[in-house]
């Protein structure tokens, strides 16, 4: 596989962790939670191909589902308290994730390069490069999407939180279908 190919899987990878981001970022995460959503997102995704490449189809069948469904659950509770919120008063709240909501975060976002992981096999690729790669762009990416929607979310103001929470809303729904 060409260095050009490789990219542009991963930007392929990492775009659902960027447009979650974006959404997650105009709530106003600190510095440290966008650290740590984004260490997480670049950890999946390198930890996830090399399960598919190791599990098979039968296990990464059953536990991607499932993860994404929960990932799915997560996204849309974000997503409508954000919206709720924003027709609320009161100071706007901060997303906290815990460790099962980084977890399963992490998971729904990564459950495309689980199974691509199944097929690196036959790609004669080396492993550890793909994987690497896979990892790193995806971070990049979680990084932009939550420094982006934490500066849109500081020039709108209010309105960031109800756009935000729309875009969790679907891409909640998007992993659910």
């Amino acid at each position: 596989m060409s260095i050009l190919t490789l990219l542009l899987l991963a930007v392929a990878l990492g775009t659902d962790a960027f447009s979650m981001c974006l959404g997650i970022g105009m709530t106003g995460v600190r510095r440290f939670q966008i650290l740590l959503i984004t260490l997480t997102v670049l950890l999946f995704h390198i930890v996830m191909p090399l399960l598919g490449f190791e599990a098979g189809e039968l296990v990464g069948g059953l536990l991607g589902r499932a993860a994404t469904i929960a990932g799915s659950v997560l996204l849309l509770y974000l997503g409508l308290r954000m919206i709720r919120d924003a027709f609320g008063e009161g100071e706007p709240r901060i997303v906290l994730l815990n460790n099962w909501g980084l977890f399963f975060l992490g998971a729904s976002v990564s459950m495309d390069a689980l199974s691509v992981g199944f097929t690196l096999g036959t790609l004669r690729t080396q492993l550890l490069l793909t994987v690497l790669t896979f990892g790193l762009v995806a971070g990049l990416m979680t990084l932009a999407g939550l420094v982006l929607g934490r500066c849109l979310g500081r020039v709108v103001g209010e309105k960031a939180r109800l756009l935000g929470g729309f875009i969790l809303v679907g891409i909640g729904f998007k992993l659910l279908l």
